[in-house]
């Protein structure tokens, strides 16, 4: 389902392909994210309703280079400078005492372009449907506004168009139920909302100085900056960086989702989010290839899938709109999903994705007694190592969709045939009728005469009970005679519940390319 802020018709003509509009170049970020089913939806009172259509032209708008100081597009970019978003909205009208909300500005404003003016919004447990502006200047004149408690700043990115984004009110719901904190929106759409995107990355230093003012304020009355967190999504990560600097890394906290590539990928630490800015810096990637930023810029940097190209995201441009948003907005999806409990995303410390996949970094001996890392809110089980570590990177893999989780399971083999053979992997989990298969194909693995292979196999559903295990090796071989593979053992070990014992087979003879069955073992002992 589209949400409000999203396209709704499409209207192609080949100029599609043609390079227009370089200020255009991350429309991408002012489109909301479709919220996911499990979380909670928006209060009538915060709620939008419209009508859009996407119209591609270049009749009128002057070409321009895809290299602009010295820096190349993503190649996503290419396809993405032609769009225009045109929406009507209308505000639902609700009950009750009139509420602060945040600001919707139409194409017009954009077009125009809109000149920086920040408002903060203030939501707590007692009004989480309807927000309350505080005074920059006078915070005692917001009677629910209490120092003494944490302070989580909602940041926002580029809003080409001018709508809300949509998952602020679940971000804002989400927070509150960790602890009881005051959560503010920092609503910067006046300024985040131009179609020039370089005018709004400009502003992302004046909304920077701004809300630091803000903050030196809470601290001259009462608060701590040590309880402060800021969450920054794309350009607002680099936002809440330079507000962390300014404030010379006192802040208890950063996170940042997806940070913008555009514009930073050759920035300095001094010129984007960096891991000095706060006490605590960790950072999600969902899409280091397009429209966020590579490299490692926190205390600990989670990389879903490898940090780009994530599952059920289209990979051609002919899918529409979601070719171009969905890697990048996977990163709000995730973290709503980990504050929602309705998911665990397990990071493993590790060199890159391909070692992961490869099962070489699946122990985490230096954050013992504690488990491997998890996103989420609460880090305060691997504070003192991460800090201790310096800079630590973590892979997970996830699924296409809601609860995002994969069940993981580390498998050891040793190998006795007497041929070489190279192959992929197929592995399948049975418990009665139901089964979940997990396809261990992005290498060759080399099986040869007593040669111990470790693979990480990864299963979309968790079957408490596995009753049967399927196994298949394809090496391509579609000719000639099929060779035979003996396993001497074969070792499930499961990551994700290390409760659950350990299981194991023993000297299995199978033939290459056919599937083989057997009933798994515990491996303390034989058949």
């Amino acid at each position: 389902m589209l949400s409000s802020s999203l396209f709704c018709s499409v209207s192609t003509s080949p100029s599609f392909y043609k390079p227009t509009l370089l200020s255009l170049l991350p429309l991408f970020l002012s489109i909301s994210p479709t919220v996911p089913p499990s979380l909670p939806q928006s209060p009538p009172s915060l709620g939008t309703e419209s009508s859009c259509s996407l119209l591609l032209f270049t009749s009128f708008i002057p070409c321009l280079p895809l290299v602009v100081g010295g820096r190349m597009l993503p190649r996503r970019l290419v396809g993405l400078l032609g769009l225009l978003v045109l929406c009507t909205g209308q505000e639902q009208s609700g009950g009750g005492e009139p509420c602060d909300n945040f600001t919707d500005l139409n194409l017009s404003h954009c077009f125009m372009g809109t000149s920086l003016y920040v408002r903060l919004l203030l939501y707590t447990r007692d009004n989480l449907d309807c927000g309350r502006e505080i005074n920059h200047q006078h915070l005692a004149s917001q009677s629910l506004f209490n120092l003494s408690r944490a302070t989580a700043f909602v940041i926002h990115g580029y809003r080409p168009t001018g709508a809300p984004p949509i998952w602020i009110d679940h971000l804002v719901r989400l927070l509150a139920e960790q602890e009881d904190m005051n959560v503010i929106v920092m609503d910067w759409n006046k300024g985040a909302a131009n179609l020039n995107y370089f005018t709004a990355v400009a502003y992302t230093r004046e909304a920077a100085h701004n809300l630091t003012g803000f903050i030196m304020t809470m601290e001259e009355e009462g608060a701590s900056l040590s309880s402060v967190h800021l969450i920054g999504v794309s350009l607002g990560a680099h936002l809440a960086g330079f507000v962390g600097a300014n404030l010379k890394g006192k802040i208890g906290r950063i996170t940042g989702l997806d940070p913008a590539g555009p514009m930073f990928t050759s920035a300095t630490p001094e010129e984007r989010l960096d891991p000095s800015d706060a006490m605590f810096v960790d950072v999600l990637h969902t899409d280091m290839n397009s429209f966020g930023l590579r490299g490692a810029h926190g205390h600990i940097d989670f990389y879903a899938n490898g940090g780009a190209d994530q599952p059920g995201c289209p990979k051609t441009i002919f899918a529409g709109k979601s070719y171009f948003v969905c890697d990048h907005q996977r990163s709000v999806f995730l973290y709503l999903c980990a504050l929602n409990r309705t998911c665990s995303l397990t990071g493993y410390p590790c060199s890159s994705y391909s070692d992961f996949l490869d099962g070489r970094c699946l122990q985490c001996e230096a954050f013992k007694p504690a488990s491997c890392p998890v996103l989420g809110y609460d880090f305060s089980r691997w504070t003192e190592t991460l800090l201790r570590l310096g800079q630590t990177k973590v892979f997970f893999s996830t699924t296409a969709s809601l609860p995002y989780r994969k069940l993981s399971y580390r498998v050891d083999m040793v190998t006795w045939n007497q041929y070489l053979r190279w192959g992929v992997v197929y592995i399948r989990l049975h418990s009665g009728r139901s089964f979940t298969e997990a396809r261990i194909d992005h290498k060759l693995y080399r099986l040869e005469q007593y040669t111990s292979t470790r693979l990480l196999a990864q299963f979309d559903e968790d079957l408490q009970q596995v009753q049967k295990i399927s196994l298949r090796i394809n090496t391509g071989n579609v000719i000639g005679p099929r060779y035979k593979i003996r396993l001497l053992r074969i070792r499930f070990t499961p990551l994700d519940h290390p409760e659950r014992p350990l299981i194991c087979r023993f000297d299995i003879i199978m033939e290459e390319n056919m599937e083989v069955a057997f009933r798994p073992l515990p491996c303390d002992s034989r058949l």
